[in-house]
């Protein structure tokens, strides 16, 4: 889905965006309807949303009357924040670093959010691998992120994020926005992708050491499973997990190196345990 041009919010409040921060404030009114609809399409009681900035998302999500928790680094971000929706009681700031500050805990989110660039896939790496419950996330990224997200076996953009986005969960680019969409405009695409969870992901305990596993074997993308292993663990051990040692990372299929994490569990290294 793409849309086309660009209308405003007819009220868009000042906030100066910090280019150390990632910021790109998301003024695309169509989009912004996408997003919400998105977030608000499940019964889950709580929303979260991930880099507020202005409270353009907010405004829309708050109106929706459930809880909802925003998270964001930005002191300004927050004030300005806190003086919009000082009357709303279901409105909850949370300052700080959403890669590692604390969350709530309790029952299942929502998750919305226009992702700082330069932080957005520490962010979702922790969505997917902590235990933060949640139900439904709309999350905005760069195009190419969200390309690498949605990659296939054999292409430049599969990879580990790709293998551990799609074991947990189905995703759908729901719209692509260019440069014109934000204030002020990035120099790239960007793409918003909703993530439904998978009734057979793997459990949170073996994702960090998947994730290692597909680091390792990622790690010089032309060379193959037996060179990147190389000194830690013999083809032997590759090939009765299931992973042909003479193939590149790239070339094998999410389930395949789930099978794989599992049967290795017991033979990574510490050093490479998560």
């Amino acid at each position: 889905m793409v849309l086309w041009g660009v209308s405003e919010p007819s009220t868009l409040p000042r906030l100066r965006p910090k280019k150390s921060l990632g910021q790109n404030f998301l003024v695309n009114e169509g989009a912004i309807r996408v997003i919400v609809e998105a977030a608000l399409r499940t019964p889950a009681p709580r929303l979260l949303e991930i880099g507020p900035g202005p409270g353009v998302l907010t405004e829309r999500l708050l109106d929706d009357g459930r809880p909802l928790w925003a998270v964001d680094l930005d002191s300004e971000a927050c004030a300005l924040l806190r003086e919009r929706f000082v009357d709303r009681p279901h409105f909850h700031l949370l300052e700080g670093d959403a890669v590692r500050m604390g969350l709530p805990e309790g029952e299942p989110w929502s998750v919305v959010g226009n992702l700082p660039y330069n932080a957005a896939t520490p962010i979702l790496a922790r969505l997917l691998t902590e235990d933060i419950p949640w139900e439904r996330m709309a999350l905005m990224f760069q195009l190419e992120v969200a390309q690498k997200l949605m990659g296939t076996p054999g292409t430049k953009a599969y990879g580990p994020l790709s293998i551990l986005a799609q074991l947990c969960a189905r995703l759908t680019r729901l719209v692509k926005l260019g440069p014109g969409s934000f204030r002020p405009a990035p120099k790239v695409d960007s793409a918003v992708v909703l993530f439904e969870p998978r009734a057979d992901a793997p459990p949170l305990a073996e994702r960090k050491a998947l994730l290692a596993l597909l680091h390792r074997s990622f790690a010089h993308r032309r060379k193959t499973l037996a060179n990147n292993w190389q000194g830690v663990l013999p083809p032997e051990a590759l090939a009765e997990a299931g992973l042909d040692p003479t193939l590149r990372a790239e070339g094998i299929e999410p389930r395949t190196w789930l099978a794989a994490s599992r049967a290795l569990a017991s033979r990574l290294p510490e050093r490479l345990a998560p």
